[in-house]
């Protein structure tokens, strides 16, 4: 009986600290893979990207210098240290906990936010002021080389909608049907990212079509040509894309804006 309940000490003192180094391993090699694999952008601003990948790098260098060193040691048993500490969880488990959140980053693929997003986090950021900054303020782009952010920024600096009545316009981004909205209307959006995916805000611009909204679903991607009018869309005077042309496209490779 003395020895079972020595050995089990034993047991722990050795397995515990194998489980702090492949925790800290998996997540350095699951940093670079979302790195590798182009789903880091759907995580992070690229700006940040080289502070995400050193830490990456940091992580494996930490894990594998550790690594070594218990493997150098793996045959001489040390003694716990009787020194009390006070733990929020029991021994392993914080390890255990970050090793699992590894494992479940490798099995799920981060995906793009979508429409329903953008309804829960406000509509009224899509019709009316968006947190977007002007960066750039740039009068000789020609109007139909803007980006649809562009169009945001721009109405930021100056928000009359009729000193752009009339002038080209060709963007893209997803659909978004608000229910306030006619059926002649919906929300041309994008993402904008600030830092990382949780401060991610809508940002956008009401489109006149044609015909019945319908024809084209929540979060299809569409490239939209036509000429911006005045309107009254929920409400309130609005600069409105009245579409000449939709065109459906695939999801871009970085959906999101910056």
């Amino acid at each position: 009986m003395t020895s079972i309940q020595n050995s089990k000490p034993k047991f722990h003192n050795i397995l515990l600290p194998w489980l702090d180094v492949l925790a800290i391993t998996a997540w350095g090699i699951l940093i670079l893979k979302y790195w590798l694999t182009g789903k880091l952008n759907l995580l992070i601003h690229p700006d940040y990207f080289w502070l995400v990948n050193l830490g990456g790098v940091g992580l494996l260098i930490v894990g594998i210098s550790k690594g070594m060193q218990l493997w150098q040691r793996r045959r001489r048993y040390e003694a716990p240290n009787n020194q009390q500490h006070i733990n929020l969880f029991p021994p392993g488990w914080g390890s255990a906990l970050l090793l699992t959140s590894a494992i479940l980053g490798f099995i799920i693929t981060p995906r793009v936010f979508a429409s329903q997003t953008a309804l829960d986090r406000g509509v009224t950021e899509l019709i009316g002021a968006t947190r977007a900054q002007p960066q750039a303020f740039r009068a000789t782009v020609r109007p139909e080389e803007r980006s649809l952010i562009d169009w945001v920024r721009i109405l930021n600096v100056y928000p009359e909608p009729d000193a752009y009545t009339g002038q080209k316009v060709k963007v893209q981004g997803f659909v978004i049907h608000p229910p306030e909205l006619e059926k002649d209307h919906f929300i041309l959006a994008r993402f904008v990212i600030t830092c990382c995916a949780a401060d991610v805000y809508p940002a956008g611009l009401p489109v006149k079509v044609p015909d019945n909204n319908q024809q084209y679903p929540a979060d299809t991607w569409l490239e939209v040509e036509g000429q911006m009018i005045t309107e009254t869309v929920a409400n309130k005077r609005q600069l409105t894309i009245k579409a000449n042309s939709l065109k459906k496209i695939p999801q871009p490779k970085n959906p999101y804006s910056y």
